[in-house]
């Protein structure tokens, strides 16, 4: 069970509509810093209506793969 303050993030893009890797890490390394207890990659606040079913995965990897075991990540499963 989860407490405390769960964020569902945006997932940042760039000028020409990829995923701006450097903006996320920014993103997740603020939410852990302030005490953040868990983040929901692409959630309905992520892009998740407007990203193809491969582009949704590659966003949940990356997200886990910058918050590196240092908070909990959820992925989110609407689209």
């Amino acid at each position: 069970m989860f407490t405390g303050s769960i964020v569902a993030l945006v997932t940042p893009m760039d000028e020409k509509g990829n995923v701006c890797r450097s903006s996320m890490k920014k993103l997740i390394d603020y939410h852990v810093a302030n005490g953040t207890s868990a983040i929901v990659s692409v959630g309905t606040t992520g892009e998740s209506a407007t990203l193809s079913h491969d582009e949704h995965g590659d966003v949940v990897m990356l997200t886990l793969e910058l918050a590196d075991g240092r908070i909990p990540v959820i992925a989110g499963t609407g689209g």
